[in-house]
């Protein structure tokens, strides 16, 4: 996972699509969607650091 396109992707493949109209509401959406899945134990740690600290540098860039 190397950015936006690929969070994307990786949520996809849980079955979550996340478009609001609002790219600042998206992002946001995503990283407790990504959380809810670590917390959940789906998804392991590594995955989840790089996942959030690629929606927390693309929400300071909006």
């Amino acid at each position: 996972m190397k950015s936006y396109y690929d969070v994307l992707q990786f949520l996809k493949g849980f079955g979550t699509f996340i478009y609001t109209g609002d790219a600042r509401s998206d992002l946001e959406m995503m990283m407790a969607e990504v959380k809810e899945l670590y917390e959940k134990g789906l998804i392991m740690k590594e995955d989840y650091l790089k996942a959030l600290m690629i929606l927390r540098a693309e929400h300071r860039g909006k």
